[in-house]
């Protein structure tokens, strides 16, 4: 596993990068297949002291994204909990793997027509490689990363999707068709 350990608006120690490396790299005993780590240290200047140190962690698994961020006063204890966050997800990981051959899919199959307002402005842009997959994988990634939506490349249809979770649990799949 390559592990990446990245500062901002803080210098990092050897000491730091010690701890880093040996509480994320026990991770990849629980899932050997993690091909990279990106750990990005921030020290933010806030008010509230709880909220000092930021350690945000990306695993790459073959693909498959884990993240986790944490915050906290000492910077050694956002770093175990960010391992601790990694850890579970993970361990949740491995048990949709392991489900996964046995027909239970959280994917409802349901289909929204596309609909949504522009932003006033656009203050971010993000780039990112999309992978082709099934919408039961564009879930389980989306359950992964934590996130609301996931856009992702449908093969079976030819076109990008954006699946996204409804206020009642439940996952809308938006299938764009030109006009």
């Amino acid at each position: 596993m390559e592990l990446v350990i990245k500062g901002k608006n803080t210098e990092i120690s050897e000491q730091v990068r010690h701890y880093v490396e040996r509480k994320i790299g026990k991770l990849d005993r629980h899932l050997p297949s993690i091909v990279e780590a990106e750990v990005v240290i921030s020290r933010e200047r806030s008010k509230a002291p709880h909220q000092r140190y930021v350690v945000q962690a990306t695993l790459n698994s073959k693909g498959t994204l884990l993240r986790g961020e944490e915050r906290g006063v000492d910077l050694f204890a956002a770093i175990d909990s960010v391992s601790g966050v990694l850890h579970r997800q993970i361990e949740r990981y491995k048990g949709k793997l392991y489900y996964k051959g046995r027909g239970t899919s959280p994917l409802k199959g349901e289909t929204l027509s596309p609909g949504t307002e522009l932003p006033a402005r656009v203050v971010r842009v993000k780039r990112f490689v999309v992978k082709p997959m099934s919408p039961e994988e564009a879930v389980e990634q989306m359950e992964l990363l934590g996130h609301d939506f996931f856009l992702f490349f449908n093969p079976a249809s030819g076109k990008f999707n954006v699946l996204y979770r409804r206020k009642d649990g439940d996952y809308g799949l938006i299938e764009p068709e030109l006009a």
